[in-house]
């Protein structure tokens, strides 16, 4: 299955700045895939080594010498490397003791070496006593498959490739097709392994078993990673998402968690969350002025799914009300549709956030930051696209562009852009 990123691990073989890649992201989003699948495509050959399955990787970084650790990887993988033509890869790193701090060696004493290391995003940032190697690596933060690459991994491409060129003759003309398929993808997710359930005409009550699996690997991962006394707290958050989103003001509350709950006791829990890249976190913003991290309110915030399939499972959504009509993306008042909205965006690494008006009826479901400028995005889960919000907001703050996204095609006003909501991540990266 083709993947985005593609494109940016590239760059980064090619860059005068190249260093130890670092890929992050949640646990079965397919980075060990990718890696693989990069390194055959750019590479003669490829020396894979994962330290979960491998026993004599606890002793690979004893020391620091990467002329020993080279030659020690060779051994394991039975692979002869060459500068600039190996792509040397290390998977699970996290349980390599000392494993991320010796990319900072590589970087200064091998830089010759096309190195990639990948894990849970769990271990890469809690592994308890590890130096993170801070300037000395790239990084690069990888996503569920978005709605672009779930059309052409189910051979969708002229479709997939009108959207991403935001050709919008064409993409009008295949509007409904379109539709109908974000109604699968809202069903189907872009976890890969349901994707490739989907185009292996799995039945979708299986696939639902899938995401179920996934997530029961998620809170299994809790009791490996978590510290012992936030496991409880994290699962309470985790568990309360269902009930958050279907509030018509989505801003978590805490008291949906349990009676008397306070902020002060979940911070940790909700920051693990966000570092396991299991969920996404939108702050309110103050003023809905660039740049947005100036104006963050941190105790205002939603919170959101990585994949739209992973939350369909965990609301019990059925297959029907989702790829049949429009009645999931108008359930819980819209939150599906925010969800979708908010996975689009992130894999665009743009700053976002919301907006309340204090004291007034009023909300912006997304504010992103693009050429200086706060963007205002007002989420419609139907076609019905009166909002009394966003008009408010454009007569009290006059924003060069304003966006409505929904289930209606491309259409340009003078201020205002109707985008669909399967091409806002398109639409939104031309403006970056």
């Amino acid at each position: 299955m083709e993947r985005l990123i593609i494109d940016e691990l590239r760059r980064w073989k090619t860059s005068s700045r190249r260093k130890p890649l670092i890929l992050n992201g949640a646990r079965q989003v397919g980075k060990t895939w990718i890696l693989k699948h990069f390194g055959s495509l750019e590479y003669e050959n490829v020396a894979y080594l994962n330290c979960d399955e491998e026993p004599m990787a606890a002793k690979l970084f004893e020391d620091y010498d990467t002329n020993r650790i080279i030659r020690a990887i060779e051994a394991l993988t039975r692979t002869r490397t060459t500068a600039g033509k190996t792509l040397i890869i290390i998977d699970e790193i996290q349980e390599a003791p000392r494993g991320l701090h010796a990319l900072k060696y590589f970087a200064e004493n091998a830089p010759e070496q096309h190195v990639a290391v990948a894990g849970s995003l769990l271990g890469l940032l809690l592994h308890a006593g590890e130096n993170f190697p801070v300037g000395k690596v790239n990084i690069l933060q990888m996503h569920p498959m978005s709605f672009v690459e779930f059309l052409t991994a189910i051979g969708e491409r002229q479709l997939s490739d009108s959207i991403r060129a935001n050709d919008w003759s064409v993409v009008n003309t295949l509007h409904d097709r379109a539709v109908r398929l974000l109604r699968m993808y809202l069903y189907v997710g872009g976890m890969p392994e349901s994707v490739q359930a989907y185009c292996d005409n799995v039945p979708l009550r299986d696939i639902r078993t899938i995401h179920n699996e996934i997530l029961t690997t998620y809170r299994n991962d809790l009791s490996k990673h978590a510290p012992k006394e936030q496991v409880l707290r994290i699962t309470q958050v985790l568990d309360s998402i269902p009930a958050q989103i279907a509030k018509e003001n989505k801003k978590f509350i805490f008291g949906l968690i349990k009676k008397g709950a306070r902020a002060k006791e979940y911070e940790l829990a909700i920051q693990w969350l966000q570092d396991a890249g299991i969920v996404h976190k939108v702050c309110n913003v103050s003023k809905p002025q660039a740049p947005l991290t100036f104006y963050q309110e941190p105790e205002a915030f939603k919170l959101f799914m990585l994949d739209c399939g992973l939350l369909g499972a965990m609301t019990q959504t059925d297959a029907s009300e989702v790829t049949l009509s429009d009645n999931a993306f108008e359930e819980y008042r819209g939150a599906l549709a925010e969800q979708l909205a908010l996975q689009e965006l992130v894999c665009l690494q743009v700053p976002t956030a919301y907006y309340t008006k204090p004291n007034a009826k009023q909300e912006i479901n997304f504010l992103i930051e693009a050429k200086n400028q706060a963007i205002p995005i007002e989420v419609k889960s139907g076609e019905n696209l009166q909002s009394k919000s966003l008009k408010q907001f454009i007569l009290e703050n006059s924003p060069e562009r304003a966006v409505k996204s929904s289930l209606l095609p491309y259409r340009s006003n003078e201020v205002t852009d109707n985008v669909p909501l399967y091409a806002l991540q398109s639409y939104i990266n031309a403006l970056k």
